[in-house]
């Protein structure tokens, strides 16, 4: 089988995306010819972890553990090399397509009581595409018998088309750096000098916070020299934002559409900063029963 099972394709019009049926992530969305996302490779699993949807947190966990009412909890390590949790718990389940239209399509999955996470939580997942472009709704219930925290996070990897990614610049809507050592929070948020990243000047793999809602929502704006570009925006409640260019991408060699690996950018919408379970920085807490709803999406510029 595809190792991310079945492929779920949505289509409104010109645009299209489709969704794997493992770990409900993100294959792609495109607009006619134009990819505005990294799209993953049939028959393989998504390339740097793009696309995934990251629940019941997203980013990393130190050592894998937490505290919770008085419990000390440990995840699996799933970053091995680096001794941490990482992405949640959901990124390798099979979702059960729930419905379906030619233009959206609803996967859920709950994750289970285990080792380091005690109260189960069912997260339902909307990909939906318009002439506005792509949309994705996320709600989270919680099922147990006891209070649970929560966190979400995707994993988009951005492009405009056959543009090469050092051929474009970054602009975040957030307003401040998070300090990392070792991918982990390491000081208070630093304001930034600028929110513009010339992609050719830049290495990052680093987190952002502070994000500063404009018109009512985040914007991250991913912009070519000819002025085109792709928007990713989202609720106000996505403060933060993890950015990644690793050189390794598939079919992105130096003309940007050419069959060798290169250079990408991942723009990670998420809810909460890189290990939050510990600092419980900006944590949605759900009692039993309770849900809590969040949204963001891509527009072609």
């Amino acid at each position: 089988m595809d190792p991310c099972g079945e492929h779920f394709t949505i289509v409104a019009g010109a645009a299209r995306a489709a969704v794997s049926e493992v770990g409900a992530g993100l294959r792609y969305f495109a607009v006619g010819d134009t990819l505005y996302t990294e799209p993953v490779p049939d028959g393989a699993r998504p390339p740097r972890g793009s696309g995934a949807l990251l629940a019941p947190w997203p980013n990393r966990v130190k050592g894998g553990r937490w505290t919770w009412e008085g419990r000390t909890q440990q995840l699996a390590l799933t970053e091995p090399a680096a001794g941490n949790a990482i992405h949640g718990l959901l990124r390798q389940s099979f979702w059960v397509p729930s419905d379906q239209t030619d233009a959206a399509v609803t996967l859920t999955a709950t994750v289970p009581p285990q080792n380091g996470w005690p109260e189960p939580v069912t997260v339902a997942v909307t990909y939906r595409v318009g002439d506005d472009g792509l949309t994705v709704e996320t709600t989270a219930t919680n099922e147990g018998s006891g209070p649970i925290p929560f966190g979400l996070g995707f994993h988009p990897y951005l492009r405009i088309g056959d543009t090469p990614t050092d051929d474009c610049t970054l602009t975040l809507g957030a307003r401040a750096a998070l300090p990392l050592t070792d991918q982990l929070p390491s000081g208070p948020l630093e304001p930034l000098g600028s929110r513009e990243f010339r992609l050719r000047d830049t290495e990052l793999d680093s987190a952002f916070g502070d994000c500063e809602p404009e018109d009512g929502l985040v914007r991250h704006r991913l912009t070519a020299s000819d002025g085109s570009g792709v928007e990713l925006w989202a609720d106000p409640a996505f403060g933060w934002v993890q950015v990644f260019t690793p050189h390794d991408m598939p079919g992105r060699g130096a003309r940007g559409g050419d069959p060798q690996p290169g250079r990408g950018v991942a723009v990670e919408p998420m809810t909460c900063p890189p290990d939050a379970l510990n600092s419980g920085t900006d944590l949605v807490h759900l009692a039993p029963g309770e849900s809590w709803t969040g949204r963001w999406g891509i527009t072609p510029r």
